[in-house]
């Protein structure tokens, strides 16, 4: 019989300064699942007053990255001059293209009172006739985010397309990326994509009867049909088409060994743009 569930990834915590992110993806004999190559789950993480978020400004390359909270703000700066809050609900896609440098913060009047931050941020693969575009940045409001309740299942879809619904969030080949708040009982159809892969963040679910463990990362047979839920729950799904081996080092991604190691030079030399209003402060090239 086949498994509904292929592999069960346990996240491992990585330390980022002021918190730590459990990360699902890239991890040995699991690099992608469709185009993301990268997926972090942070929070909840409570911020005692005069506490926050300090991201310095630091590089990507060949890639685009999307944060979404469920919970909590992060002040968004970027090398095109993009400064603005990502809050809960919407989708913030930054495609680093042929080099962007982006800084992620907490703002004065949250630190002075301290708040709670929750959320993912995942990275995908650009096509290799795409990875060396213009950077660019794109906001969608979470009112823009197409939604649909399907007998007790509310989805939200906030890339690609499914259930009758199409983000306008913009993509670069077949992407899917969802979330799912469901009852206890409710089922949902697993929703069609060359890859996918769920990660649950509240409650329980099964797919086909196998169990999908909460804060991990349960990567579907294609032939997968049913996610039930045994509890109250809440998840992401992530999938679509797998554009080929990526080598990831640091913050860059690339389908060529060589680019990443120019961006090493670049960075190390003060080759890529900066960061208007946050200058003072960068992350430097790790040994």
């Amino acid at each position: 019989m086949t498994k509904p569930i292929t592999n069960i990834i346990q996240p491992k915590a990585k330390d980022i300064g002021e918190f730590e992110v459990r990360r699902a993806l890239p991890v040995p004999g699991q690099r992608a699942v469709g185009p993301w190559v990268f997926f972090d789950h942070f929070g909840p993480v409570e911020f005692a007053p005069g506490e926050g978020m300090n991201v310095r400004p630091h590089p990507h390359i060949n890639l685009a990255t999307v944060t979404y909270l469920f919970e909590g703000e992060i002040f968004h700066r970027d090398s095109l001059g993009n400064a603005l809050p990502i809050r809960p609900g919407a989708i913030n896609l930054m495609v680093a293209g042929k080099g962007i440098v982006h800084s992620e913060r907490t703002l004065p009047n949250l630190r002075a009172s301290g708040y709670r931050l929750h959320g993912l941020q995942l990275w995908m693969a650009l096509p290799e006739a795409d990875e060396e575009i213009d950077p660019a940045f794109y906001h969608t409001p979470a009112d823009q985010i197409p939604a649909i309740n399907l007998d007790g299942v509310s989805v939200r879809v906030m890339m690609g397309s499914a259930y009758g619904l199409t983000s306008p969030v913009k993509t670069f080949s077949q992407t899917l990326y969802l979330e799912a708040d469901m009852a206890k009982g409710a089922s949902l159809d697993v929703p069609n994509a060359d890859e996918l892969a769920l990660y649950l963040v509240k409650g329980g679910v099964s797919i086909d009867g196998g169990d999908a463990p909460i804060n991990a990362l349960s990567v579907l047979n294609p032939a997968a049909k049913t996610i039930m839920a045994s509890d109250d729950a809440r998840f992401a799904i992530i999938g679509g088409k797998n554009l080929g081996r990526r080598h990831l080092w640091w913050n860059f991604v690339s389908s060529r060994k060589d680019r990443i190691e120019r961006a090493k030079l670049d960075w190390a030399a003060g080759k890529f743009p900066p960061v208007e209003g946050d200058e003072d402060e960068f992350i430097p090239l790790p040994d």
